[in-house]
């Protein structure tokens, strides 16, 4: 049956999630104002192999907590992929830190170790690398180069929840990594992200930074001693995340059977190209994709505007960051390509074989195939 609008994302919710907010509105407060946010904090860690979690409102406001426990100021510069959503560069300026944007590996679209080695001057002090759309970076090289350098490596995992390199979770190969729980991501709080990272002292820094710099050590609670953040996730919010936790392996097989589907139908067509899933990775395959990069009857644009009459929702791959008016234009000839040809094709939790069967049909007679 053909469905009135397909969405381009959107979460599964199941009773378990309904009745874990249900229990922390009923339940979650007094003595128990906490319950949810420690359990889902505990909980995620253990999830992806690290000592230390912070949840947090935003996996925005998570990588600037990142960014300032990492002591980034005016004068530092980081390197970071210039294929990604803004909040990879923008975290950095809040420091008075300059992004440095390097371009991208084109079968996964990461961040390339080539590139990431030629940008390194006496002035970069950090890295942030990208899991894009929930393909791991190749931390395998990336990693002897910052550690030859003395760069920390800050992770930008925030759309990578379930991704995993040598079976391991991207937040185990760096010094901090980020995660995202907004509403078109792996698994969801609405809003909301996580801080993660295996190191004591950058816990404590991050941890007393992310309460707004409370000092509570000379028995006055408001005894504010630095300027800090209001950035913790609340109670409510986490519950929905920790219920989600709990069927997260459930979700991953969910998206990357929705990649296979779209990648039978597609992935062959000459013109036609997907990100290549690297040996010893698993990727979480959260945004299926497709890069047009042969002749037809329309460009990307085009496709999606054809799709949107027919009540199909689209988004394009984000845009190249260092083209935007606040950067300088960098000539990374790989993301720009990947950026103007590239489609992020439906992922609502509810698509079955048979809306992928739909979409890719669709595709195909739009392209004139």
């Amino acid at each position: 049956m053909k469905r009135e609008r397909i969405h381009s994302a959107g979460p599964s919710i199941t009773p378990l999630e309904i009745a874990t907010v249900t229990d922390a509105v009923t339940t979650g407060f007094y003595s128990n104002y906490r319950n949810y946010l420690e359990k889902f904090q505990n909980e995620f860690a253990k999830y992806v192999g690290v000592k230390y979690a912070i949840a947090t409102s935003s996996a925005t406001t998570a990588m600037h907590l990142m960014a300032a426990t990492a002591g980034l100021g005016p004068g530092d510069e980081v390197i970071v992929p210039d294929l990604s959503w803004i909040a990879t560069a923008s975290v950095h300026t809040y420091t008075g830190a300059k992004p440095v944007f390097v371009d991208v590996d084109p079968d996964t679209w990461t961040m390339d170790p080539a590139r990431l080695k030629a940008a390194i001057t006496p002035r970069t002090k950090a890295v942030m690398p990208v899991d894009l759309y929930g393909h791991p970076v190749d931390y395998d090289a990336i990693v002897p180069i910052c550690r030859e350098h003395g760069l920390i490596i800050i992770s930008d995992s925030a759309p990578a929840v379930g991704a995993l390199l040598h079976g391991k979770s991207t937040a185990t190969y760096g010094d901090m990594a980020a995660y995202s729980f907004q509403g078109a991501k792996m698994m969801i709080t609405g809003e909301g992200g996580m801080f993660v990272t295996d190191n004591e002292e950058h816990f404590k820094r991050a941890e007393f930074l992310v309460d707004d710099g409370r000092d509570e050590s000379g028995g006055n609670t408001f005894w504010i001693k630095e300027i800090g953040f209001h950035y913790r996730m609340s109670n409510l919010t986490a519950a929905l995340g920790y219920a989600q936790l709990q069927r997260v392996e459930e979700l991953v097989a969910m998206k990357r059977r929705l990649f296979d589907w779209y990648h039978a139908r597609l992935g062959q067509i000459p013109g036609i190209s997907m990100f290549k899933e690297r040996p010893d990775c698993r990727a979480n395959c959260s945004y299926p994709s497709i890069l047009l990069q042969g002749r037809f009857k329309v460009d990307r644009d085009g496709l999606r505007a054809e799709l949107k009459k027919r009540s199909i929702d689209t988004r394009p791959i984000f845009p190249k960051m260092s083209q935007f008016p606040m950067f300088e234009t960098v000539d990374n000839p790989v993301a720009e390509r990947i950026a103007a040809t590239g489609i992020n094709l439906p992922t609502a939790a509810y698509l079955d074989e048979e809306d992928v069967d739909y979409i890719s049909k669709t595709i195909i007679e739009i392209l004139g195939v």
